[in-house]
C-alpha cells in the first residue's frame, strides 16, 4: 500500500519537473484604453448631503450626472428617486430592492 502512494504521489509531481518549453516569448506591452474612457475619473458616487425643508436629501452622481435621491422625512420611512433610463425623470422606489429571490434548498445536512 505504501509503495501505491509513493507511486502516486510521485506522479503528480512528475509535472513539476517537466521541462520549460524553449520558445517563451515576452507578453506585449499593455495598449492604451480606448478613446473616450478616463481613467481619473473615480467609480464612486459622489453623495451631497442637503437639508430641503425637514426632509433630508442624498444626491448621488457619478460623472457629475445626478441619478438617484434618497429622502429621508424626519417621521417615517425614507424613499428612493432613481432615473433608470438616464433621461432626468425619476421614478419613486421604496427601497432598493429589486423583489428577485434566490430559492434555497437545502442539499445536505452534516
Amino acid at each position: 500500500m505504501r509503495r501505491l502512494i509513493a507511486v502516486f504521489l510521485f506522479c503528480l509531481a512528475l509535472p513539476a519537473f517537466a521541462d520549460k518549453p524553449k520558445d517563451l516569448q515576452p507578453l506585449p506591452e499593455v495598449p492604451p484604453p480606448p478613446a473616450g474612457v478616463d481613467l481619473d475619473q473615480p467609480l464612486e458616487p459622489q453623495v451631497t448631503i442637503t437639508k430641503r425643508g425637514e426632509d433630508t436629501v442624498q444626491e448621488y452622481r457619478i460623472g457629475g450626472k445626478l441619478y438617484m435621491l434618497k429622502v429621508t422625512p424626519p417621521h417615517g420611512k425614507s424613499y428612493y428617486l432613481i432615473d433608470n433610463r438616464g433621461d432626468g425623470q425619476f421614478a419613486r422606489q421604496e427601497s432598493l430592492d429589486s423583489g428577485v429571490r434566490v430559492p434555497l434548498w437545502v442539499i445536505g445536512n452534516f
